[in-house]
């Protein structure tokens, strides 16, 4: 294998498919990234059995030449070397001379890296997934819908099936659901769904899908997304991004939301946030995160913790609406920021059925995004 590649393109494909490559495998040759040159272009390709991921830097792009391809080939280099290495290296061109057996020299401006590769025969092929269903969305839209779901996944174990997001395609479009038992996150989009493109009960890893977000860009170019029995593709330009669908059958969570609220209260987000990520300061000391919401006779809401030691923390802060019975109600901060800051409106509706009952968070506006906390109960 003998080529010239641009330094620019080739890093960027490393940083890409670095992230399917695992740090604490047991099989040696999945610590690095299968390089393969062909007469149309450069593919590389990493995996850790759970996803892999491939990115083809084609010969030319955009009217200019990207890659030169002397000699086809294939090679496994070490992916955290190799890729240290480039991104160092101090031309803005690279060459890659592969030798028999897997040696590999390097040379870009004047430096010369040899390098000890393996055999290319022995690492694991991309798995086959079946073009049977079909969907597409704006790659911001799905990078949106994940940063607003998967802080709400299970970090336990114990659950495999919690660790994920559930998808769920109908004729009303994309539904995520994310829930740890603590707290739920719920998010839904209008898609233009094809006749026979419907799947449920598909749970891919949080983990992997913000892995995923990484690599997405920040535009509404078009994300394909194949589903088959095991695996799903996320197929983006010249990128391919395959994850393992979580086995299992994914708990049913509609029971946990409730149908109607006792109490409603909207407030403008910023104003909530700021009042809980001060009062957030003194319950992490106290290592409870517990605050605690009061609405008051005025109709304005007080935002509280206390710690024995350091004393306490009182926001007050105005309710634009407020319809029900009053409550004091106590919460975990760190859960109520996390919900509140991936809501991106302007003012937030919440939704109260007793103190002990789930906190409903919801943006005032058409986006179909829910968050659910389950409240504390507290001695006072």
């Amino acid at each position: 294998m003998r080529l010239s590649i641009s330094k620019e393109y080739l890093n960027e494909s490393i940083q890409h498919v670095s992230k399917a490559v695992s740090s604490r495998t047991t099989i040696p040759i999945l610590a690095g990234i299968k390089i393969d040159a062909t007469p149309t272009g450069v593919a590389l390709t990493a995996s850790d059995t759970d996803i892999s991921i491939q990115s083809f830097i084609p010969v030319e792009a955009d009217g200019k030449t990207i890659a030169q391809i002397a000699e086809t080939g294939s090679i496994v280099l070490p992916a955290k070397f190799f890729g240290d290495m480039i991104k160092k290296l101090p031309s803005e061109h690279v060459e890659i001379h592969v030798r028999p057996p897997f040696h590999a020299t390097i040379r870009s401006g004047s430096s010369e890296i040899q390098m000890v590769g393996l055999d290319p025969e022995e690492y694991p092929q991309l798995p086959l997934v079946e073009e049977k269903k079909v969907i597409s969305i704006p790659s911001d839209l799905l990078k949106a819908m994940v940063r607003q779901t998967s802080f709400c996944v299970s970090t336990s174990e114990t659950t495999p099936i919690l660790t994920g997001i559930l998808w769920t395609v109908t004729d009303n479009g994309l539904k995520f659901i994310a829930c740890d038992r603590h707290r739920l996150a719920e998010r839904e989009t209008p898609l233009a769904i094809g006749e026979g493109q419907h799947f449920s009960n598909i749970a891919i890893s949080g983990k992997t899908l913000n892995e995923l977000s990484k690599i997405l860009p920040d535009s509404n170019e078009l994300t394909d997304i194949v589903v088959s029995d095991n695996q799903v593709l996320f197929r983006l330009n010249n990128l391919l991004f395959y994850s393992r669908i979580l086995d299992g059958t994914y708990p049913d969570t509609s029971k946990l939301i409730p149908k109607s609220h006792q109490s409603t209260l909207v407030v403008q987000t910023r104003d909530l946030v700021d009042a809980i990520d001060r009062a957030y300061l003194l319950s992490r000391e106290e290592k409870s995160n517990v605050v605690k919401m009061t609405m008051m006779e005025d109709g304005t809401i007080e935002i509280s913790s206390s710690s024995t030691e350091l004393g306490r923390v009182t926001e007050t802060i105005d309710a634009e609406e407020f319809t029900g019975e009053r409550l004091k109600i106590s919460f975990n901060s760190k859960y109520m920021l996390d919900a509140l800051r991936s809501i991106d409106s302007a003012a937030i509706r919440l939704g109260f059925t007793g103190a002990m009952s789930p906190i409903i968070i919801e943006p005032v506006g058409d986006i179909k995004l829910l968050q659910l906390i389950l409240p504390y109960r507290t001695t006072n």
